[in-house]
């Protein structure tokens, strides 16, 4: 044994370790000088994001970016991005950004790190430029007897896992089946010198019959068992795997809340005994509830194959508010969001204090037709102005036709959607910003024109009483006064050709009448817009104007003459 840099090691471990990383002269304790404590309160908790470049931004990791933020943004505290993108086979190019930029789309702005205005002082921020960080500590681990090359070759570990099947015994890297565990230090030195390839896997002394005792900031306190597995923490590549790069970057980077997915619990284990071997305090951990989806009456996860809605990006060309997702995603972040909201409209979402006590302990089920109801009231609630600001911003950028039919006449749109816009209790038909395009078509002629045919109408009803009526709609209706007296106006055409000025009095006596009130301005709708199921048609016409309404008549008069 000798001393090195203060403490005892066994001089083939140390020469162990310089063969393996001739490289690497610095140590544990230089990197600490590096990256020194956050002068932070005591209160303020440093939280992280840390996706993987291998795609798109999934509806979960944004969830789990979302309280990430708030827990940091609340506490007075940090909130970083961090790429772990060590995968190199699955990294995407160009998601990296493309998950920077829809984070902050939906508002979530790290304070530091990896796409932030501010890098911080606390990187780098993407993993694959941190290698020397991670094999500074591995090399300290080896020195220590806490890590170990492993020369298994592919064949081996599949001859392994296939023995231990057919056993039926834990499959994996552990105790009696960890070939390099022990292997001689001399031999070990002898094959790294002769370039033998090989990974490094930390030396574990858990055993899985036995429990830790563990804590959740979601699920409280835990029984869990130990970690027995010798795991890779670097890959042949020189790169780390995630079970090791987190725990020596949420070290030196001072996260003290790590947010995730509640899959990543099997592994938290690992990952406690991998601090307690390091000396370090570990971070607290917070394990979320999956997003899940009800399939044919069982939950299963959100599938980024199966599911579109797994997918940020389609919330945002379909052009879904992006508060109104925020605002379904905090109901499924905290249990009391809704009661807040209702008795907090008016206060932004910074001002609900999030708890991680309040979150589901059960995989919160995504609720499509709850994330439309919520853009519907708030859709429902935009003025006019502000809807056809974002009805612009969003065609523009997702939806052409849309887009070219709002510039033909941008203020003839404004009147479309402020239809029933303007009272205590606002229309609420647009799901989204794409469904507008659908439901407004037959203000403009050439998309209102293809919508008619003469079989919309009630066949109960003659074409020649419909004509008639048509006809002297045209020609004799107005729209001055007030809704009221336009009504009033409507009931005498159709008492002219013996419909009923109510639906009561109609049944009274059926045989004496053709129909209705309400037939009548069925016809009328179906006229002028094709649709049974339309706005206010006061406002429809008021917005079509007295010109256009007659031009339509006629249009609908010439069809029925032509058949």
């Amino acid at each position: 044994m000798i001393r090195y840099y203060g403490m005892k090691y066994d001089i083939n471990l140390i020469r162990l370790a310089d063969a393996m990383f001739p490289d690497i002269d610095q140590t544990i304790e230089d990197l600490e000088k590096r990256y020194p404590a956050r002068h932070l309160h005591s209160s303020a908790e440093v939280t992280r994001f840390a996706p993987s470049p291998t795609g798109f931004l999934h509806t979960g990791s944004l969830f789990t970016s979302m309280v990430a933020d708030k827990v940091a943004r609340q506490s007075g505290g940090v909130f970083f991005l961090r790429l772990e993108d060590t995968d190199t086979k699955r990294e995407v190019v160009g998601s990296d950004m493309a998950l920077v930029e829809q984070m902050a789309e939906f508002g979530v702005f790290p304070h530091e790190g990896f796409g932030a205005s501010q890098q911080g002082e606390y990187g780098p921020y993407r993993q694959s430029e941190r290698a020397i960080i991670y094999k500074t500590v591995i090399k300290e681990l080896i020195r220590k007897g806490d890590a170990y090359p492993c020369f298994a070759s592919t064949e081996e570990l599949d001859e392994l896992r296939k023995l231990q099947e057919a056993k039926k015994l834990v499959t994996g890297y552990y105790g009696p089946f960890a070939k390099y565990r022990d292997y001689h230090v001399l031999d070990a030195i002898k094959d790294v010198e002769n370039g033998r390839p090989f990974v490094v896997r930390f030396k574990s002394k858990g055993q899985h019959q036995k429990y830790i005792k563990v804590f959740d900031e979601v699920r409280g306190s835990l029984s869990l068992s130990e970690n027995d597995q010798d795991i890779v923490i670097l890959k042949s590549d020189g790169l780390p795997t995630y079970h090791f790069a987190h725990v020596v970057d949420d070290h030196f980077m001072k996260t003290t809340v790590v947010t995730r997915g509640e899959e990543w619990l099997a592994s938290f284990p690992i990952h406690l005994e991998m601090f307690a071997r390091l000396g370090w305090t570990p971070p607290r951990f917070a394990h979320l509830p999956v997003i899940m989806k009800l399939d044919e009456g069982k939950k299963r996860k959100l599938s980024k194959r199966k599911d579109s809605e797994a997918a940020v990006s389609f919330f945002l060309e379909q052009g879904y508010p992006i508060e109104a997702v925020i605002e379904y995603l905090m109901t499924i972040a905290n249990s009391n969001f809704e009661e807040w909201r209702i008795a907090n409209p008016l206060l932004t979402l910074s001002e609900f204090k999030f708890s991680f006590e309040k979150m589901s302990l059960d995989g919160a089920l995504f609720d499509m037709q709850k994330v439309m109801f919520i853009s519907k009231e708030f859709i429902a609630k935009l003025s006019a102005d502000d809807l056809l600001d974002r009805s612009i911003k969003y065609s523009h950028r997702y939806h052409r036709e849309m887009y070219n039919l709002i510039m033909r006449d941008t203020a003839y749109f404004r009147s479309i959607v402020n239809i029933e816009r303007e009272k205590d209790n606002p229309r609420k038909d647009y799901i989204n910003y794409a469904s507008i395009y659908d439901l407004v078509g037959y203000f403009y002629r050439d998309k209102y024109e293809p919508l008619i045919t003469t079989t919309m109408f009630n066949p109960l009803i003659s074409a020649s009483i419909i004509v008639t009526l048509l006809s002297d709609l045209k020609n004799e209706m107005t729209l001055e006064g007030d809704e009221s007296s336009w009504f009033n106006q409507l009931k005498q055409f159709g008492e002219r050709y013996h419909f009923a000025p109510s639906n009561k009095i109609y049944k009274q006596n059926p045989d004496r009448y053709v129909g209705h009130i309400d037939d009548v301005a069925e016809i009328l709708r179906l006229a002028l817009t094709g649709n049974k199921q339309t706005p206010n048609l006061f406002q429809i016409m008021h917005v079509l104007g007295l010109k256009e309404v007659a031009a339509r008549l006629q249009f609908v008069i010439d069809i029925f003459a032509i058949k």
